[in-house]
């Protein structure tokens, strides 16, 4: 069944790429040094990697889907959603191995219970190691993130000395990514996906569903791409100026879709200091999520 983990990691990918969501790269808006065709590119090439979730560490499907991302584009396009789609692609497939090797498509084992997955994430997380925050140290280098910056602890120029769930434990205070980690995914699974779940049965397209998760989160919590970039201050701002905008009907209004422009327009500028790349790496986990558990059906 990893082959079916492995499709569903990419189509997660494709969806967040596709959609309009503010700020962000999507079809006919592109940034200075990414195109939408690299985000394509980059959730084909990570297929290969995630195929073999189950049998492989965290860490080694992260480096492995970062080294097959440099081979289609040099700028950083998927290093959150890697980070955030192996631990959960390995809890899948764990799940999952053993299962019916007919090639059926996940949904026809009937939807996920979060609780399950989500247990053995919890697991998958507790159970890493110093080898594999070596290898996401390695693939951070690899991405070269812009505004990372230096740590004070576990710096990522430097040799890990603890597992990858404490390095992450040490930054959740300031990265998304990382509080992910140390919360089990609370985002993902407490405000992403209700909120795509309920889009979706609300009969929103996909595209709508996932602009509509994409403001929910980021209204949720401020970004810390934006953070990392344009300071705190900017990162708040944003989340309060999205908040307006679910307020004012978001996709699902005239004045909200009017009002969701202005907002995409007010985040653009050549340096990209107001995207939300954080909340869209979380958006494709929750995609990735809801995909596992058969929303696709």
């Amino acid at each position: 069944m990893t082959v079916h983990v492995a499709t569903a990691a990419q189509l997660a990918c494709l969806l967040e790429a596709s959609a309009p969501k503010p700020g962000n790269v999507s079809p006919g808006r592109h940034f200075t040094d990414a195109r939408y065709e690299h985000f394509l590119a980059s959730a084909a090439a990570i297929g290969p990697a995630f195929a073999g979730a189950a049998d492989r560490s965290v860490g080694k499907t992260i480096l492995l889907a970062a080294q097959a991302t440099s081979q289609w584009t040099r700028s950083n396009t998927n290093l959150g959603i890697v980070l955030l789609l192996a631990p959960l692609a390995r809890a899948a497939s764990l799940d999952r191995k053993g299962g019916r090797p007919d090639g059926r498509p996940l949904s026809d084992d009937g939807p996920r219970p979060d609780g399950e997955l989500r247990d053995t994430l919890g697991r998958v997380l507790r159970e890493t190691t110093v080898a594999d925050a070596r290898d996401v140290f390695a693939a951070i280098r690899l991405a070269s993130p812009g505004g990372l910056g230096d740590a004070a602890e576990q710096d990522v120029a430097d040799e890990p000395t603890v597992t990858l769930l404490e390095a992450m434990q040490l930054a959740a205070d300031y990265d998304g990514i990382a509080r992910e980690y140390a919360t089990t995914f609370a985002t993902t699974f407490d405000v992403g996906l209700p909120a795509l779940l309920r889009a979706r049965a609300d009969g929103l397209s996909w595209d709508d569903g996932v602009v509509e998760t994409f403001m929910t989160l980021l209204a949720s919590q401020p970004d810390t791409h934006i953070a990392r970039r344009g300071g705190p201050e900017l990162a708040v701002d944003v989340s309060e100026r999205a908040a307006d905008v679910m307020r004012a009907g978001g996709v699902r209004t005239e004045d909200g879709r009017r009002a969701l422009g202005y907002f995409d327009h007010s985040l653009r500028d050549p340096r990209n200091t107001g995207n939300p790349g954080t909340t869209a790496d979380l958006t494709a986990a929750t995609l990735f999520v809801a995909l596992l558990q058969g929303a696709w059906t």
